[in-house]
């Protein structure tokens, strides 16, 4: 059996679990510079004149009329309370696939004979407890099923967020109550050609032949068609495999034209992806810098372009990648234009221990893994991006994204911890 574990309304509920005065009531997260809701808890969707991913400077009256607490996203704080959501997760079996960073299937079948409601809200209760997130859990014998059925736990306000698919009775039951939309892996193309053959139900489809199911949509739609007929097909991906390529394009908080802020900006941007491609062993054969303005604006002129450089040998080098870096955004860089975001990605990779070294290539000193080392060591002692490099600059309010209402990072800064009292 396999239980898949679903955050409910994450980002809001991270926020609730430190301001216990927000509970049941209505709370949203916003994206990047605050632009739009990205987010929204329960009590927040119930309000229908509250439109989600409209830009809040819109929207800001019917907020506040509506006493909505809003918040800057706070990406830092959501990454650890998944981390620790998982950790839980993992006292109840060692195969655990974080499928996103609000949901996990767990593995179950080591649980022979088992009453699986009870582990249901076991999981549940502990996950709350420990974690203050509340969860829906669904189980069943395959994914897609698992999938169905936490969506059904939550459906349903008797359900008390969990469904477990234990008979057939309960299979057939579930799938009768779900549309064809609802199943996992079914898009909107899809539905509708469903939808058009009287394929409207969730059971519908699954007493589909199989031979139109696979014709019509190929062996993935075959292997969804087995699994909500309770023949497993999809395993657990319990081993997380590196990334190909690692990047980040952030909107800055205001219009830049002054080369040497985008440049602060690309460098510090550098930094972040550097670290996330040493956290993974690997090094990087190129980079491709961008640099464009706001598309959508009507007033500015618009400018976009990209170039990837080639790295002599593959690095893993804050150093040596920032340099490569700043060089091609001096190719692409034109004065006059109000420029909105700069990109990184480093693109190419490979693990450390499986490069091909060129011969000729002699790094300069700055370069080496001993100084590399000797940042991060320090970085991860005295915190994040306390020793950076001097193009990184300290001008980081002339460009940074937009937050006046990011809640403090409790759980990973110290100086941010909730304190208590007099």
């Amino acid at each position: 059996m396999i239980a898949l574990v679903d955050c409910n309304s994450f980002y809001a509920s991270c926020e609730q679990v430190f301001r216990p005065d927000l509970i049941n009531k209505p709370v949203v997260v916003l994206s990047n510079n605050d632009g739009c809701i990205i987010a929204a808890n329960k009590q927040a969707k119930a309000l229908a004149d509250i439109p989600m991913f409209q830009p809040v400077f819109k929207i800001k009256k019917l907020l506040d009329d509506n006493n909505v607490s809003y918040f800057s996203s706070n990406y830092t704080l959501y990454s650890d309370m998944s981390r620790r959501v998982m950790d839980t997760l993992m006292m109840f079996s060692p195969r655990v696939e974080e499928y996103s960073i609000d949901e996990s299937f767990v593995d179950l079948s080591s649980m022979h004979n088992a009453n699986y409601d009870t582990i249901a809200h076991t999981i549940k209760n502990t996950v709350e407890k420990n974690t203050g997130i509340p969860v829906g859990v669904g189980i069943a014998k395959t994914k897609s099923l698992s999938k169905l059925a936490n969506k059904y736990a939550k459906k349903i306000a008797a359900n008390n967020n969990v469904y477990v698919v234990d008979t057939e009775q309960k299979r057939q039951y579930l799938l009768k109550n779900l549309k064809v939309k609802d199943i996992w892996g079914i898009g909107k193309k899809h539905a509708i050609r469903l939808q058009d053959k009287n394929v409207n139900t969730a059971l519908d489809f699954a007493n589909m032949p199989v031979a139109w199911v696979r014709k019509e949509m190929t062996v993935i739609g075959e292997r969804l068609w087995r699994e909500l007929n309770n023949v497993p097909c999809l395993e657990l991906e319990t081993v997380t495999n590196a990334k190909k390529g690692i990047g980040t394009a952030k909107s800055f908080g205001f219009k830049l034209t002054e080369f040497s802020l985008i440049e602060e900006a690309c460098s510090f941007y550098v930094a972040e992806v550097a670290d996330l491609l040493r956290q993974q062993q690997s090094l990087a054969s190129q980079i491709e810098i961008s640099l464009e303005t706001n598309q959508h604006s009507a007033i500015d002129k618009q400018y976009r372009n990209k170039i990837i450089l080639n790295l002599d040998t593959p690095t893993d080098s804050t150093i040596k990648l920032t340099k490569v870096a700043l060089k091609g955004l001096q190719q692409i860089f034109k004065p006059g234009y109000r420029y909105k975001k700069v990109g990184v990605n480093l693109v190419h990779l490979v693990h450390k221990n499986e490069v091909q070294t060129n011969l000729f290539y002699n790094p300069h000193k700055s370069e080496s893994d001993a100084i590399t080392k000797l940042m991060d060591n320090l970085n991860g002692k005295y915190g994040k991006n306390k020793i950076k490099l001097a193009t990184v600059g300290n001008r980081s309010k002339e460009w940074a994204l937009i937050k006046e209402h990011r809640s403090p990072r409790f759980t990973t800064q110290w100086g941010e911890l909730l304190t208590i009292g007099g």
